[in-house]
């Protein structure tokens, strides 16, 4: 391995398996994780370049952030033309127009513009006005979206597509797929705490994956356990304001602007990362109805309420942590 890749990915052993190796690396704003168990470190190493090549090349692709990106050069475009898409952004938008219908119009891919009203950076922070509010939520509506396999068009200037509630969750699911492909029976792929696993681990044990307590950064409030499946969580606790003692979270109903504040997370089990991811979120943004939509869609979820009490649903709700 040369000196610039093993900056991108710093390998170890990790634990008493001598063929378990174990990957660090920084994309999407985040620091991530993958362990792999293959027979040879050859192996392992070119299944994990390979995987994070991938994730690198979903967020070249879809940030916001990049002047050359799908997204950026669709969000340009608004009010203007339409934008051919290849079959990789068809099949996300096919996806996100399923959550939208899942979730009665809550999961919005163009709800990103209300982040012009709320600033989460901002000192001393502040509520938007009912006027900042009301222009962005102008803005949004999925159904006024043009698109097909072959091309997307936003009708109105100021309009944008925002992929960052599905772009992670699909980033880990292609890169524990990759590693899998490449020879590792067992792998866990952790994307800034989307994660997703490949088998169990290659002792036979399950993996666990701790929830994080939302009040607490160094607190876990739970472990899942999780064979060949998916754990992603959605809170309150990442970007947020507090005014006169009130927090106010980043996750935002599209109908009104305001941050929903029904519960401070929710954790999914799924099958893949971007099932699970996106299920959290919905089941933050539906409140007092995520209970009913989890069990509706036969996965197992905890849920962490206003008042700190947990709700578990399903098989794989996770184990307490003694506090």
């Amino acid at each position: 391995m040369d000196r610039a890749r093993h900056r991108e990915a710093l390998l170890t052993h990790d634990g008493p398996v001598p063929s378990s190796f174990r990957y660090r690396f920084a994309a999407m704003a985040s620091v991530h994780e993958m362990r792999l168990a293959c027979t040879d470190r050859t192996t392992a190493d070119r299944a994990a370049h390979a995987a994070i090549a991938d994730v690198k090349r979903i967020e070249a692709k879809y940030s916001r952030y990049r002047d050359d990106s799908v997204t950026t050069a669709i969000n340009r475009a608004a009010g203007l033309r339409a934008v051919a898409i290849d079959a990789e952004t068809a099949s996300l938008l096919h996806y996100a127009d399923r959550c939208h219908a899942l979730s009665d119009g809550l999961f919005d891919i163009t709800s990103g513009v209300l982040r012009r009203a709320w600033n989460f950076k901002l000192r001393p922070p502040r509520i938007p006005s009912a006027g900042e509010l009301a222009a962005a939520r102008d803005l949004i509506g999925w159904p006024r979206v043009d698109w097909s396999d072959a091309y997307v068009r936003l009708p109105e200037k100021g309009m944008e597509l925002d992929f960052g509630g599905i772009g992670k969750e699909y980033a880990a699911d292609r890169a524990a797929a990759i590693v899998r492909d490449a020879g590792a029976a067992h792998a866990l792929v952790n994307l800034g705490g989307d994660v997703r696993a490949i088998g169990r681990r290659a002792d036979g044990s399950p993996w666990r994956v701790g929830i994080r307590d939302p009040r607490d950064a160094d607190g876990v409030v739970a472990t899942m356990l999780i064979d060949d499946a998916a754990v992603a969580t959605s809170g309150d606790y990442e970007r947020y304001v507090e005014v006169n003692g009130r927090r106010y979270c980043h996750l935002l109903d599209p109908r009104t602007g305001m941050p929903v504040d029904h519960w401070r997370s929710a954790s999914v089990v799924a099958p893949l990362a971007i099932l699970a991811g996106s299920y959290a979120t919905i089941a933050m943004l539906l409140g007092e109805s995520a209970e009913r939509f989890l069990v509706e869609q036969s996965v197992g979820a905890l849920l962490v309420s206003a008042d700190g009490s947990l709700r578990r649903i399903g098989q794989a709700a996770g184990e307490a942590i003694p506090r």
